[in-house]
C-alpha cells in the first residue's frame, strides 16, 4: 500500500470506516470510524494475503481492503456489545 502517504491513508481510511459504519448501521462517530478504517485494513490485509487474494494498490485498493476490514471489525464489536 505504498504511495498514499499518511494524509491519504487518514482521509482513505476515514471514509471506508464511516462508510462501514453507514453499512452496518452503527454510530462511533469521526475519530473512530478512521481508525476502524486504518485497523481494518491492516486486518482485512492479513485475511486476504492469506487467503491468497490480490488487491490492487494505491487508492482503491487501500479503501477497498479499509471497508472490507472496518465492516469485520465493526461485525466483532457488535458480537462483543451485545
Amino acid at each position: 500500500m505504498e504511495g498514499v502517504g499518511w494524509l491519504g491513508l487518514i482521509i482513505i481510511g476515514g471514509l471506508a470506516g464511516w462508510l462501514a459504519g453507514k453499512l452496518m448501521e452503527v454510530r462511533y462517530g469521526i475519530i473512530l470510524n478512521i481508525v476502524l478504517g486504518i485497523a481494518g485494513s491492516v486486518v482485512a490485509a492479513g485475511i486476504l494475503v492469506q487467503l491468497h487474494v490480490g488487491v490492487p494498490g494505491g487508492r482503491l485498493g487501500y479503501f477497498v481492503t479499509g471497508f472490507i476490514g472496518a465492516c469485520i471489525l465493526i461485525f466483532l464489536a457488535k458480537l462483543v456489545r451485545r
